[in-house]
């Protein structure tokens, strides 16, 4: 019986949890409406947290990062959003969304998908059916190097077993005559494979990193003040919203 009344407990401050009016959404989105941007990201990452599994915050809190010029790090919270999104309009504006950010990164291979994925979720939107189009046609002008140089390493490699070819022969023609060299040759070979840093240049440079989409110093200060002060902020606002009464949703508010 006991256990009963607690599951049936537990079910009530779930539904009453669900049901929850999420108060800081609508004051970030009268930020973002007047373009200040940092309190309207404080206030977007406050309501994700509060509301994990809801999309709106997540979705909305991308667009702020990328007007402040992060595409990289807007493309995290266009995921967070795509996973909670429950309709085919949520999802079709947050590929649309996500698509930008990699043609902002020149991206234009996960571009092309993301604007795929945007037009099967609503298949009548121009834009997005534009943006497709300029994708791709910028994917074919500039293919990835991978792609570029595939059959230029093909011929190469196939020059280079040639060539090698040629240089066997002749050094085993040449082998017999020296007396205790083969020996010290396959010594340093294998000094130089302990190393294999020194063999391989490619190593030593290391493979190119994409640049990080985080937050400059700058602007993390900017958004921990925000923080700091949102509580104060968001009851200010509530109080004066009872005076004036709701506010304006804008498009960009699920």
């Amino acid at each position: 019986m006991r256990h009963l009344i607690l599951t049936f407990l537990l079910c009530i401050s779930a539904y009453l949890s669900a049901q929850e009016k999420d108060k800081t959404l609508p004051v970030a989105n009268e930020e973002y409406a007047q373009k200040n941007y940092t309190d309207a990201e404080a206030n977007y990452r406050i309501s994700q947290s509060k509301f994990p599994n809801r999309s709106a915050a997540a979705y909305n809190l991308g667009n702020t990062i990328y007007k402040q010029n992060q595409a990289g790090e807007a493309k995290y919270a266009y995921a967070t959003a795509l996973k909670n999104a429950k309709t085919k309009a949520q999802k079709h504006k947050a590929f649309h969304n996500l698509g930008n950010t990699f043609m902002k990164e020149k991206d234009y291979t996960q571009a092309v998908e993301a604007y795929k994925n945007a037009l099967r979720n609503d298949p009548t939107d121009d834009e997005t059916r534009y943006n497709y189009a300029l994708a791709k046609k910028l994917l074919k002008e500039n293919p990835p190097k991978n792609d570029q140089n595939k059959d230029k390493n093909k011929d190469k490699k196939d020059q280079n077993k040639d060539k090698n070819k040629d240089q066997n022969k002749d050094k085993n023609k040449d082998q017999d005559k020296k007396d205790g060299q083969g020996d010290k040759d396959k010594k340093d070979e294998g000094d130089k494979n302990k190393d294999p840093k020194k063999n391989n240049p490619q190593d030593q440079k290391g493979q190119p990193k994409p640049m990080p989409g985080g937050i400059s110093q700058d602007r993390m200060q900017n958004l921990l003040d925000a923080v700091n002060n949102e509580e104060k902020k968001i009851q200010d606002k509530v109080n004066a919203q009872k005076v004036k009464g709701a506010p304006v949703k804008t498009e960009k508010d699920w």
